[in-house]
């Protein structure tokens, strides 16, 4: 009897896995021979109950840090283990950035990620499933609140088109930064027309990753450096998973987001993919928009090593643009509409395609093809705002895209300094651009009818082919277990051509055509380094300097249009940025990032304010003169309940704050005009704050922004007739929003611009306006999700 009673007695075994300071959070834990798994929780705890004594063999596996590996023998007592995974990363098939705590919003990269290299590089990621925010409009204002010295262009309420710039440069259309999908380009024309018409769905974002400027090694040599918007994928654990969110706004909005995922096929296929459609008015007149948005992930593990993903991405919208208004008008009443028949129309399609193998413990290959397939098309009335539609035929604009793209990486681990793991990254990339552009006259209605009178576009038409050739290397030297060094460099050749026609015009004879044809064929190396000192706790002192290059093409110079003119010897932009900052999280609740850049700018591409032989004032974008933007970022965010009790709560009260201080100005010119006068677009003072209050079960969350006062072109005008130039005055706006979860459902609801203010954080000069565009007044929206 008491032989059987000691044999049926049974033990458990607990632990934490830690990552220094932090929480291992969701580390997937093995308890063998029984087979035995669990995902660790928030706090990195994890439990192994009912276990007969014996011999069992533990493993941890946490994507970035080597799997850990333990034996453990149970004899006659409970077992309970603290660990800490090794810091050294390993290469893993999926690359996860390091989070603060699981349950923040903010993070930053792993040194290695992938087959992409981060070390000493100011890198930031925004985890969208721990943020309440507005996600079926996409609320820019929200969604990238942690994110310093950002400034945000708000004239979108449908979410349809991103417009954010980093550091001082232009938000428009987020052109200064390289913008990805999963890796791939999803830009207009990454080599020549970086502009990007297409913004994935916030509601199937997993995360977004920001590398600023020394990102130019790996990605290409935007000024900006990169946005990557990384999708959902189906859940690891279960065949299928339904997820249906539904919205209703102010406005007439209506969002309707629907998708399916899971794992199949042994586990070996992973699947997502989701549909969406998104319609509403608006709250200014002439404002309707239809979106349609769908997408399609499969990824399947060929063997253990090897594994192939596609994907594809296909989006189309139709929006009705109510135009800009002057200062006096937008003083007055922001809300008319002074345009009733301007239109703007984008189809998107991308696809891509793309390897993993796992060539060893230590080596990893990745191989990425893509494509893009679309056209966009803007229509309407191009004078200036301060003179009234009047009728007669409009203008036409319409661009064909057609991009191909292939990119391979390599990246290796070896053994340099002792024990200590230095890992080589070398890549490179072929793309071919393609952008066929029309511009002419279109008929005189009021609908959106994409079609030129007559048997050709009656002011130009061009094809411009480019060609990139890239290749690059970078190397982390691990000098010991703190320090890291990693230089870089990038090869760049960029061949843009034009090949068309453009219609002269004259004053007292008939316009004349001019056919063109021109290539500019330019190759340079681009050079870079950085470095790291890791303290034991999890923080670290952060380093680098690389440079960048912008290229112009052709088609920025073929456009005609009243309110802008292009200088015809417009050339490319040099400069290089650099950082210096300290970042890491404090005893498991608190995440900092404080640092300061600087970031010289050569033969900078802006706009002067200027009159024509009529006395009529236009913005002339031009090279217009070096500048320098000195600047200081700061990221607070911590659990202050956390703080206070320091013991685990199921309350979290989550604060943050965001501050950015930054003095741009033009240098190195003759010119006083613009002589040491701030950079356009630059807000000297951006500051964003909030905090969010709740359980897992429901959440509360308010912010406010604040933005300083800035100019629109390069003089620092303060006022101009047509409204494309001028000053853009300092505003503050505040957001709330709440959830509930009940079981499968969960009610997400809120309101922006809680106070409803009247400000504007844009001039335009071509479309949507031209002349101010409002941002967006008070409006609500209640969400209603479905998860099976």
């Amino acid at each position: 009897m008491i032989f059987n009673s000691f044999a049926q007695k049974q033990f458990a075994l607990n632990g934490i896995v830690r990552l220094g300071e932090e929480p291992a959070a969701e580390a997937l834990v093995y308890l063998y021979p029984d087979t035995l798994k669990q995902l660790s929780n928030d706090n990195g705890f994890f439990r192994f109950a009912a276990l007969k004594p014996g011999n069992y063999q533990l493993k941890i596996i946490y994507p970035g840090y080597r799997d850990y590996l333990r034996i453990v023998s149970i004899s006659n007592k409970n077992v309970a283990l603290n660990i800490d995974l090794d810091r050294e990363n390993a290469i893993s098939l999926k690359g996860v950035e390091i989070r603060s705590r699981n349950d923040m919003v903010s993070g930053k990269l792993n040194d290695i990620s992938g087959t992409s290299i981060y070390a000493g590089k100011k890198t930031q990621v925004i985890n969208l499933k721990n943020l309440n925010a507005n996600l079926a409009t996409n609320n820019t204002r929200q969604i990238y609140a942690r994110v310093p010295g950002l400034n945000i262009w708000e004239y979108d309420r449908g979410g349809l088109q991103l417009g954010i710039g980093g550091r001082g440069l232009s938000p428009n259309r987020s052109s200064n930064f390289n913008i990805r999908q999963n890796g791939y380009d999803i830009s207009a024309d990454a080599l020549g027309y970086p502009e990007s018409y297409y913004t994935p769905s916030s509601e199937a974002v997993d995360r977004i990753e920001i590398i600023r400027g020394a990102a130019s090694l790996q990605y290409g040599p935007q000024f900006g450096g990169l946005i990557n918007f990384v999708m959902r994928e189906g859940p690891r654990e279960k065949p299928f998973e339904f997820t249906t969110r539904q919205t209703l706004g102010s406005f007439g909005f209506f969002n309707s987001f629907n998708s399916i995922g899971g794992t199949v096929a042994k586990k070996k296929l992973n699947y997502y993919a989701f549909y969406q459609y998104k319609k509403g008015d608006d709250w200014r007149p002439n404002s309707h928009y239809d979106q349609h948005n769908a997408y399609v992930h499969l990824a399947y593990d060929v063997t253990k090593k090897l594994k192939i993903t596609g994907e594809y991405t296909m989006m189309t919208y139709l929006a009705q643009q109510p135009g800009g208004l002057t200062d006096a008008q937008f003083a007055a009443d922001p809300s008319v509409s002074v345009r009733a028949r301007n239109w703007f129309n984008v189809h998107w399609n991308l696809a891509s395609l793309s390897a993993d193998y796992q060539i060893s413990e230590h080596t990893r290959i990745n191989f990425r093809n893509y494509t893009l397939q679309g056209d966009r098309k803007a229509l309407g009335i191009l004078s200036y705002i301060n003179r009234p539609d009047n009728g007669g035929n409009r203008d036409l604009m319409t661009d064909r895209y057609s991009n191909f793209g292939s990119e391979l990486r390599l990246i290796h681990q070896y053994k340099l300094i002792g024990e200590q793991r230095s890992t080589f990254l070398v890549g490179g990339r072929v793309y071919k651009g393609l952008t066929d552009r029309k511009q002419g006259m279109a008929d005189n209605g009021s609908d959106a009818d994409f079609n030129y009178i007559g048997t050709e576009p009656s002011t130009s038409s061009y094809r411009f082919p480019g060609l990139n050739l890239a290749a690059f290397a970078e190397n982390i030297f691990q000098i010991n277990k703190h320090w890291n060094i990693t230089p870089g460099l990038r090869f760049e050749h960029i061949n843009t051509k034009a090949d068309g026609y453009y219609y002269k015009q004259n004053v007292f004879v008939a316009s004349e055509k001019i056919l063109e044809t021109k290539q500019n064929p330019r190759s340079f190396m681009l050079l870079g380094i950085g470095t790291s000192w890791k303290f034991d706790n999890g923080t670290e002192f952060y380093a680098n300097i690389s440079q960048n290059y912008r290229s112009i093409n052709f088609n920025d110079i073929r456009v005609v249009n009243s309110n802008a003119r292009v200088d015809p010897a417009l050339k490319d932009e040099t400069g290089y940025n650099a950082d210096l900052g300290f970042r890491g999280s404090y005893r498991g609740w608190l995440y900092l990032d404080a640092s300061v850049f600087y970031l010289k700018y050569n033969d900078r591409i802006g706009s002067i304010f200027t009159r024509d032989t009529n006395f009529m004032t236009y913005r002339l974008r031009t090279n217009v003169s070096d500048s320098r933007n000195l600047g200081l970022e700061l990221l607070l965010e911590g659990d202050i309940l956390k703080a206070l009790s320091h013991a685990t709560s199921k309350y979290k009260l989550n604060v943050y704050t965001n501050l950015s201080l930054i003095d741009a100005r033009y240098i190195n010119t003759k010119n006083t005009a613009i002589a040491n006068k701030l950079v356009e677009n630059v807000p000297p003072l951006l500051f964003r704050t909030g905090a969010s209050f709740g359980t897992t079960r429901f959440n509360i969350t308010y912010q406010f922004s604040y933005q300083a006062k800035q100019y629109s072109d390069a003089t620092n005008t303060e006022i101009t007739p047509t409204a494309v130039d001028g000053a853009i005055p300092a505003f503050s706006v505040m957001d709330l929003s709440l959830s509930y979860n009940w079981r499968h459902f969960t009610v997400y609801t809120g309101c922006n611009n809680l106070l409803d203010k009247k400000y504007f954080t844009r001039r335009a000069d071509g479309y949507p306006g031209p002349g101010i565009l409002p941002a967006d007044k008070r409006n609500v929206y209640v969400t209603l999700q479905y998860k099976l």
